[in-house]
């Protein structure tokens, strides 16, 4: 890349007026925005190659290729990809719910590993379902599985809304 050409702004990154008019939706439209590639999406999804396949409102599915480069000193799919799967499915579920302005982060995060994930497991998919929306706090659940429906991993986690 020359100097003269410019990365793609990403969310969290770059110039805040590339992301003009995103302030304004709420977190569904937000979320599909993204799936629908009319916004760019997170940096960490980007990085391991995570795509947001299905958006409803409280329930979203992202997949990712298992790669060698996921692997732990065992050869599988370190857990921290799952555990990122996992955070990200069921915080972008919550988010759904929420109107614009409205944000939120992870407060708890409790993740159940089931089976180890070989490195030539193909697609894993997650979908994250939200459990209760509150004033303050959310919930939601998790689960990966392989492609051909086996389950690999599940969690739970707590989040914190800002009004």
């Amino acid at each position: 890349m020359t100097s003269t050409e410019q990365q793609p702004t990403r969310l969290g990154q770059g110039d805040p007026s590339a992301l003009h008019g995103l302030a304004g939706l709420s977190g569904l439209e937000l979320i599909r925005a993204i799936k629908d590639r009319q916004a760019p999406p997170p940096n960490i999804a980007t990085l391991l190659g995570m795509d947001i396949v299905e958006v409803e409102e409280g329930r979203v599915v992202f997949t990712v290729d298992a790669k060698p480069e996921f692997s732990n000193p065992l050869g599988t799919v370190h857990g921290g990809i799952h555990a990122t799967l996992l955070d990200s499915a069921m915080g972008c579920a919550v988010h759904t719910t929420l109107p614009a302005g409205v944000g939120y982060t992870t407060l708890e995060l409790k993740v159940n590993y089931v089976k180890a994930i070989s490195l030539d497991a193909g697609t894993l998919s997650c979908v994250g379902q939200v459990i209760h929306v509150g004033g303050r706090v959310a919930t939601a659940e998790g689960r990966v599985t392989d492609s051909a429906g086996r389950l690999l991993a599940h969690a739970t986690t707590t989040c914190m809304i800002f009004r």
